[in-house]
């Protein structure tokens, strides 16, 4: 029982699912600001417990996952038959969805990535010398957004493994001979 293009499409879309899921989970449940405790000249900033940093890197870790099962199954030899790459990028239709897909799932990771880095340095860098300050945490919305890209990078990936198929087959079949 090989791999096939079914199996690899459904380990795609299922990563970049579990991927939107987390980052939405990490947007809606992220603080809006944390707590200032004033002190001597310095202001701490009490920040509740959440896991906002921890379901953003996992949802960039299943981001970056699907897209690499996206792209390695690409180039897979299904059935042991290797199809040349250069057979493959004559689908024009083909390189447009791949460029779409790796444009999309780098922007969706940059969404992603961006305010959790943020976040947790917020949490890590909690004193202030600024006495006006008010706690801020990572821009609201961005979490989320990157997302949403996910799982429609993963859709996009789904798309250019259906044209990769498509592709594998119209090469494979001008191999066969004519009788």
């Amino acid at each position: 029982m090989g791999v096939n293009t079914e199996k690899m499409s459904a380990i795609v879309l299922g990563l970049g699912l579990v991927s939107f899921i987390l980052g939405v989970f990490a947007e809606n449940i992220k603080p809006s600001a944390g707590t200032p405790i004033v002190g001597k000249g310095v202001v701490i900033c009490k920040y509740q417990s959440d896991p906002t940093v921890a379901l953003g890197y996992a949802s960039f870790g299943f981001l970056v996952a699907s897209t690499v099962a996206g792209f390695l199954s690409t180039f897979y030899p299904y059935k042991g038959k290797s199809v040349p790459s250069a057979a493959l990028f004559k689908s024009k239709s083909l390189v447009i969805f791949l460029n779409l897909s790796m444009a999309t799932a780098a922007f969706s990771a940059a969404l992603i990535l961006w305010p959790t880095i943020t976040e947790q340095l917020h949490l890590i860098h909690n004193v202030h010398h600024n006495l006006n300050t008010d706690c801020p945490t990572a821009k609201t919305g961005l979490i989320g957004g990157g997302a949403f890209l996910s799982l429609n990078a993963s859709l996009l990936w789904l798309a250019s493994l259906i044209l990769t198929k498509n592709a594998r087959e119209d090469y494979l079949e001008e191999l066969e001979p004519k009788s």
